[in-house]
């Protein structure tokens, strides 16, 4: 049976991290042939997050430096070398696991490498997204469509999904700390001809707590990203081995 590894990456995020986890579709997955399984990247959060993820059956891993750009690449260098296909989403429950069906076939039958859930193209929930932020999103979006190429509706989503080579390379890569790793995931993909296409998805407002992300701070890292990588040569940075464990 093939295996397919979820990665939640979070911080602070006990109302939703158990959702999340219960809504995974394994049932679903295991009648496409899959076996799956979830790790929890706990990005030294203060509440309850990893000792919920652990009663909901997740295998949960600790980074303690802060920011979930450093909880991405710890997460990819957790997956196992067995992994045919990855998954990332919050542990917020903004997205909807159950929905991750529709990032998994595209990879699954071969169409592409990776796939985006895009809320842009999707339904997003009233509340869930400010006017500002929305108006901002499509923006960058249009610019990174310009610019790279990618056949991409979402450029700030946090839903993916990758095959394995995909994320072996990825996981050399990327540098980014914070809110701009998306932007530099995209950007780099497009630059190493990583085929990426979008699927309508769901999203939904926050439980109990409010968003991390800051308009206009953390929309200038990720514009400053869209402009570093611009000019960036994948044939520079793809020499190191890669970092998957055997597991």
């Amino acid at each position: 049976m093939k295996q397919i590894t979820v990665l939640i990456p979070c911080y602070n995020e006990e109302h939703g991290i158990g959702k999340v986890i219960e809504s995974i579709p394994k049932q679903k997955l295991k009648c496409l042939g899959y076996s799956t399984r979830v790790l929890v990247i706990d990005n030294n959060s203060k509440d309850r997050t990893a000792e919920i993820a652990l009663s909901k059956g997740a295998e949960v891993i600790t980074e303690k430096r802060q920011g979930k750009g450093f909880a991405v690449r710890t997460g990819f260098r957790s997956i196992s070398i067995n992994d045919s296909i990855i998954v990332m989403l919050d542990g917020d429950d903004t997205y909807l696991a159950g929905e991750m069906l529709r990032l998994v076939e595209p990879i699954d039958s071969g169409f592409c490498q990776c796939i985006i859930g895009t809320r842009i193209a999707g339904k997003i929930k009233k509340g869930s997204m400010t006017a500002l932020n929305l108006f901002g999103n499509k923006i960058l979006t249009c610019l990174v469509r310009s610019a790279y190429n990618p056949r991409v509706a979402d450029v700030c989503t946090g839903y993916f999904a990758w095959d394995r080579e995909t994320v072996e390379k990825l996981s050399r890569v990327i540098k980014s700390k914070g809110f701009s790793l998306e932007m530099e995931m995209i950007a780099k993909m497009s630059k190493m001809g990583i085929s990426i296409y979008s699927v309508p998805i769901t999203y939904e407002d926050r439980k109990k707590t409010s968003t991390k992300l800051k308009p206009f701070g953390d929309g200038l890292k990720i514009l400053t990203a869209f402009f570093k990588y611009l000019g960036w040569n994948p044939k520079k940075h793809l020499r190191k081995k890669s970092v998957f464990s055997v597991i």
